[in-house]
């Protein structure tokens, strides 16, 4: 329990050993019923790469909206063991009404304590939907690529942390009045990861990522790369290598506490 602190079959093509591995390993029942988990995705052919790998190998199911494309969200979380709100292309900032919808709808985890986990762009809705900022830096930096991430006191309760985890994003965020910074990074972003109440993280950076999503992103986006603060391919595909197994025990162990988190349902 969290200490309260204020298409995979597409990926395998690209998928490392080390990926797999982890894929692989031995099935931990965990007790009580298995709701399925509620999975937001932003792009047509997005994937929850490693935590919905994380979520199917645990024997939960997967239901999937696109919000973005029309799919309604729940009113209640009484049918689900959690929420996870993936990252995009788009801003927390955008006028979109599916962008309002998304971020208003935080508000249904929160007041029911039901697990929520925003990733990237689903941690920036978070922030804005507590009042917080989520901004641009003023030079235009970015932080795209493995970066050295550190955790606070309230962070390495968490259990161990990777040196680096992956990123790709162009703006941050402020934490939340009544949020517990997790985890600060060195670079122009330095809000990381944060904690509010017992049940609601929020990171800055991509644990999800697989080694396909890894060498889609940086193939298919190559003027992103020429940005300040981007990592070239090649440094990046190296990070993975290097780094995977170490973010795959951190988000087995994230995981395990998060989705047991006690919650109100009224």
């Amino acid at each position: 329990m969290l200490k309260e602190t204020g298409r995979p079959d597409a990926e395998m093509k690209h998928t490392s050993r080390d990926d797999r591995v982890q894929a692989s390993a031995p099935h931990d029942p965990m007790e009580g019923v298995r709701k399925p988990a509620l999975i937001i995705l932003h792009q047509e052919h997005s994937n929850p790469g490693h935590v919905g790998q994380w979520f199917t190998r645990n024997g939960f199911a997967l239901d999937i909206r696109r919000p973005r494309f029309g799919d309604p969200l729940p009113t209640t979380m009484a049918g689900h063991c959690g929420a996870v709100i993936f990252g995009g292309p788009m801003s927390a900032n955008d006028t979109d009404d599916y962008v309002k919808v998304e971020t208003d709808w935080i508000g249904v985890t929160l007041k029911e304590q039901a697990p929520f986990l925003g990733i990237c762009l689903g941690a920036q809705m978070l922030a804005r939907h507590l009042g917080s900022r989520v901004y641009l830096d003023p030079a235009a930096e970015v932080e795209i690529g493995y970066f050295p991430i550190t955790p606070t006191a309230a962070g390495r309760v968490l259990g161990p942390w990777p040196d680096r985890f992956y990123e790709w994003h162009k703006e941050g965020f402020d934490v939340p009045s009544g949020g517990a910074l997790l985890a600060t990074g060195g670079g122009v972003f330095p809000n990381q990861a944060f904690q509010y109440g017992k049940a609601a993280l929020a990171v800055q950076f991509h644990p999800e990522i697989t080694c396909a999503q890894v060498h889609r992103w940086s193939g298919h986006n190559a003027e992103k790369l020429l940005q300040k603060g981007a990592q070239p391919q090649h440094t990046q595909l190296d990070g993975h290598r290097h780094y995977v197994r170490q973010v795959h025990a951190w988000l087995d162990a994230v995981m395990r506490q998060w989705v047991r988190v006690e919650r109100k349902t009224s």
